[in-house]
């Protein structure tokens, strides 16, 4: 194999879209704002800064809860290094109607949505009883590294939607 030939490499697969992560200084990321630890993306909650030693760097104390299962993670990185941060996009969605467990969605240029599930506990409930007393529901889905997930709801101010 030439030199040439090893940098040729065949990718099989590739995204039309940006990744789903994008790498922040670590002494840049701010509460409220997203960052991925252990592999899930993540709100910040409580961060804070500690000195080290004569030659040490400063760490970072990250306390962040998981924006899907709501479990609490923490980190401690150096202030210098590159942590990853997730492309964490929220929309709206008209909610068409419930089958199987699962909400069928429509977005505001009219295209379907039928692949997120009714959440569980009391927001599911919510949702499924609005929507039984006929109401226009309308759901914020949040998504992030390839997951998805019904976050809140509200009923449809009058005279919106098709």
């Amino acid at each position: 194999m030439s030199d040439d030939e090893q940098h040729n490499h065949q990718f099989e697969e590739a995204s039309a879209g940006a990744s789903l992560t994008f790498p922040m200084q670590c002494s840049a990321l701010r509460k409220n704002g997203h960052v991925v630890i252990k592999g899930r993306p993540c709100k910040i909650v409580d961060m804070s800064t500690s000195k080290t030693g004569k030659h040490g760097h400063a760490k970072v104390h990250l306390v962040a809860i998981d924006i899907f299962t709501a479990k609490k993670m923490e980190d401690i990185s150096p202030s210098t290094h590159n942590m990853d941060v997730p492309h964490v996009k929220r929309d709206e969605y008209q909610l068409v109607n419930i089958d199987e467990g699962f909400l069928n969605l429509m977005n505001n240029d009219g295209g379907s949505k039928d692949d997120v599930k009714v959440p569980e506990g009391d927001l599911g409930k919510e949702i499924e009883t609005a929507f039984e007393d006929g109401k226009d529901v309308l759901v914020t889905i949040v998504s992030a590294m390839g997951e998805e997930q019904a976050i809140s709801w509200k009923e449809a101010p009058k005279g919106a939607g098709a």
